[in-house]
This record gives structure tokens, sequence and C-alpha cells, in this order.
């Protein structure tokens, strides 16, 4: 379920006239946590609004589902409301919900919350629409995750890491037991193949290979 954040952007703006005026605007943001949704906001406004904004307050809102249509961008806030059962007492209980959606009045509006509900499981009763403040939404889409910088070409699963580890300390392991064997009996000369942390990194890159 998204969870959408009201912020509150301030910024000056162009009127018909050219002149600037200091307007607050209301945009709806798709987000996990409010640091998210500000880092959002900055980077959806930052090259649609000339010149700097501030982001004056961020809230989270009562808003679960949003309805988009392509031909118009005036949003309008619609109070759902419907009755379910209890799962335990049994007994009957009134919830109210908000959504958003898009119409060029509040008519067109009440006609298309039903129509966009229409695979609702329940009876529901539309007893309110206000048209909404509310400039522009951003819901989260997939190309988001596209914007997220690839990992480093460098990093090696874990498993990978610790396999690689536990054959250095096995190596070093035996190569102190063999020292530790030659200075027992000095007169013995055993020659020791020397086994180190470049030759394991070499044999690492033949099998990658």
């Amino acid at each position: 379920m998204r969870t959408w954040f009201l912020c509150k952007v301030k910024y000056a703006k162009e009127n018909e006239q050219g002149l600037l005026k200091n307007v607050s605007e209301q945009y709806l943001v798709d987000a996990v946590s409010f640091t998210e949704a500000e880092a959002r906001i900055y980077d959806m406004l930052g090259s649609v609004i000339r010149g700097d904004f501030q982001v004056t307050s961020i809230g989270k809102s009562n808003i679960v589902d949003v309805f988009p249509y392509d031909d118009i961008d005036i949003w309008h806030k619609c109070k759902i409301t419907y009755v379910v059962a209890d799962a335990d007492s049994g007994k009957e209980k009134k919830v109210t919900q908000y959504m958003l959606i898009t119409a060029h009045h509040v008519k067109e509006a009440y006609e298309r919350i039903y129509e966009s509900m229409s695979n609702m499981l329940v009876s529901f009763n539309v007893p309110d629409i206000v048209e909404s403040p509310i400039v522009e939404v951003f819901p989260y889409e997939k190309d988001d995750e596209e914007l997220l910088p690839p990992p480093p070409s460098n990093l090696r699963p874990v498993s990978e890491v610790k396999e690689e580890q536990a054959r250095r300390d096995q190596v070093r392991s035996e190569n102190e037991k063999a020292r530790a064997e030659k200075d027992d009996d000095p007169e013995e000369e055993t020659e020791l193949e020397a086994v180190t942390d470049d030759s394991i990194d070499s044999e690492n890159e033949e099998r990658q290979s």
C-alpha cells in the first residue's frame, strides 16, 4: 500500500503579466519516509521550477489512492464510505477513506470515482467531493529505480570472500605448523613451498577467467 506525503512548496512564480509573485503550492508524493519525500520533491521540481524554491512543510496525507485521467490535471478529493464486519466482534463498522481523481468538475469526478472503483467487493457511497488545491501528484514509478547508481564493479559475493579468507587462514596454519616441525628438528632440512596471498589472488583470477 502506498504512503502519500503532502508537500507544501513556496517559490516566486511568474504571472500572466510577467511579474514574479510569491506562491505556495501543494504536491502529493509517494514515498516510504519523510526524508525520501523531501528528496523526491526536490528532485521532481528542480527541473520544473525556475529559480529557488523552498519546501515549507511535509506531512502524511490521508489519501489512500489516486486515479489520474490524461484529459485533465484538476484533482478532486473524494470521500468514500463503506461498511465492513469487524473480524473480532462480528459487528459492522463504518470505514472512511479519501481518494484523488482528476476531472473537469465535481459531477465528472463523481462518475469517474465509481468507474475507477467498480471492482470493489463491497458497496460504497461518495458523500463528498471537493476540488483539491494539490497541483500535481508524484507516484513512485518503476523508472525511479533506474535512477539509482549501479553497484561498484569490484564488489564480490560475501560467500566468495569468506571462502577465500578460509583458504588464506588454512595456508597460514599449514605454514606455521611446518615451520614449528622444522624448528623441532634443526638438522632435517625441509623445503617449504611458500604460498602467499599473491598466489591465492592469482588462483582466483585464473578461476574467474
